[in-house]
């Protein structure tokens, strides 16, 4: 609860930047004056996230494991999936980390489909609760209870500094969510606990524990927030770690 409250104060001034992603740009339907030319179609703005992380430390400007992660997600695919593209840059590192190519589904499944298949630790804590039916369960109240399940198909290692070789698997994922209402200190933001497993198909069987904290803003139906830990069972190099983000940009 303490983290989620010293971040309010954190994103209060970004969120009067984000609201601006509630209503993406189209294009005009007036229609076009005899003899001129015609207009050609504007599609929607994609729309352009950036989050500031941390991994294994808070989500600061500058610091050993710390960055951004720059979502665009850039539209629809013929299956109904969001296309979306995930970048990591981490602080002081000579360039940005291979993008991820990836479809988000209203559920929060993804599938990253296109090579190197890859999902990072940074973006598998964010990439699904873009879901468009994630959070539907807080329009029956913002104290609602719901499981989600969902899944996700990639290749990730939990270690931040390995590379994305490797087999991809499919991991099936439930989480328990808890909306507690929202912040007094900073309206409409609504606080969401959650807690659930992701479960490994094939391989090793690895099962991630996960537990997080969220501030979820409805006006931009996203979330600005997520601060969660990931513990994995059996042991792996990296045994457990920890991952914040705050919405810095859209």
């Amino acid at each position: 609860m303490s983290k989620l409250l010293t971040a309010v104060f954190t994103i209060a001034a970004m969120l009067a930047v984000a609201t601006a992603l509630a209503k993406p740009t189209s294009a005009s339907s007036a229609p076009a004056a005899a003899g001129a030319t015609p207009a050609v179609t504007v599609l929607p703005t994609v729309h352009h996230l950036v989050y500031r992380f941390g991994y294994n430390t808070k989500a600061t400007k500058e610091g050993e494991g710390t960055g951004t992660t720059t979502i665009d997600i850039v539209g629809l695919a013929k299956d109904g999936g969001m296309k979306v593209t995930a970048t990591d840059e981490w602080w002081n590192a000579v360039q940005p980390k291979q993008s991820s190519h990836c479809e988000v589904y209203a559920n929060g499944s993804v599938v990253c489909g296109k090579a190197p298949y890859n999902l990072t630790v940074i973006q598998v804590a964010v990439v699904p609760l873009l879901g468009q039916n994630y959070f539907k369960a807080l329009s029956g109240g913002l104290t609602s209870s719901w499981t989600q399940s969902y899944s996700v198909r990639a290749t990730f290692l939990p270690g931040s500094g390995a590379g994305f070789a490797g087999q991809v698997y499919t991991w099936n994922c439930e989480s328990s969510l808890n909306g507690k209402g929202t912040i007094p200190e900073q309206p409409p933001l609504v606080e969401i606990q959650s807690t659930g497993q992701m479960q490994q198909q094939g391989g090793r069987y690895i099962k991630v524990n996960q537990k997080a904290g969220v501030l979820y803003d409805p006006r931009i139906q996203m979330p600005v927030y997520v601060s969660e830990l990931f513990t994995f069972v059996p042991r792996q190099t990296t045994n457990q770690y920890t991952v914040e983000l705050k919405l810095i940009r859209t």
